[in-house]
């Protein structure tokens, strides 16, 4: 029999305590030279993270920058801008899974920053999840050096998080990318801008009914809608937006579905 000795013990630490801390560094490395130090997860977020999420598709048959779906099927999708209180975000989510439905959320980078648990609760919800930039400022006018910190960082948070870029980008501050924006976007892995053809307008907060009419005076076979998360009045007329879209016999799917 060997003896293994107390020094022998405490030099066995060292060298495992050592080549953990330097396997660490390197995982960090490569991220934080493209999005900075802040972005860097803690053990605890990586641990949380989901092992895989779906990846970006293209669609063959559908342009660059898509506003709306097939209108040969009675399918809309529900997209949301992810921002502002958590809370809502949870709310919403519960709202739709309760009825059955799904949506897609296009998340900003500074949002999962501070929320980084967000991720994995709308992708075990069976929801599409995507790249709204990182700071969600008007993409549009930025130089091509901004343009693209802004698409690669929010993709980067996004890979850490659930380990893919998202399935969708959609420009900030603007119904549709620039040319720029585009080429930028498909360069960071994206084969499609998500845009819209029915703005709900709930971010003026205009009150719970109004919301519900901006959408469904509009709404029809193949429409992605744009909404967001944060606002009161979103949460409160998702009830009877739900409701009306059953009433049409219109299904909410992610943008994934609508598209398949």
């Amino acid at each position: 029999m060997v003896r293994v000795t107390m020094t022998d013990r405490r030099a066995v630490l060292r060298t495992a305590t050592g080549l953990a801390a330097a396997g660490a560094l390197a995982g960090c490395s490569a991220i934080g030279a493209v999005t900075g130090p802040a972005a860097r997860p803690s053990s605890s977020q990586q641990a949380d993270a989901p092992a895989s999420a779906p990846t970006p598709r293209t669609f063959p048959h559908h342009p660059t920058q898509l506003t709306h779906g097939p209108r040969t099927h009675p399918r809309v999708a529900l997209t949301f801008h992810g921002g502002g209180d958590p809370a809502t975000a949870r709310a919403i989510l519960g709202e739709v899974e309760k009825h059955g439905s799904h949506i897609t959320v296009l998340a900003v980078g500074s949002w999962l920053d501070a929320h980084p648990d967000l991720p994995r609760r709308i992708l075990d919800g069976g929801h599409d999840l995507g790249n709204h930039t990182q700071r969600h400022l008007d993409i549009n006018t930025m130089s091509q050096a901004d343009a693209r910190a802004e698409i690669v960082g929010c993709a980067e948070r996004l890979r850490r998080l659930t380990g893919s870029i998202g399935t969708w980008f959609r420009p900030s501050r603007t119904a549709r990318a620039s040319p720029l924006v585009e080429r930028l976007a498909h360069r960071a892995g994206y084969p499609h801008v998500l845009s819209y053809d029915i703005d709900s307008l709930d971010f003026t907060s205009p009150g719970a009914p109004a919301v519900t009419r901006e959408v469904t005076s509009e709404i029809r076979n193949g429409s992605v809608v744009s909404l967001h998360f944060g606002y009161a009045d979103t949460v409160a007329a998702l009830p009877a937006l739900l409701h009306e879209l059953d009433r049409r016999g219109l299904r909410a799917v992610t943008t994934t579905e609508l598209l398949s």
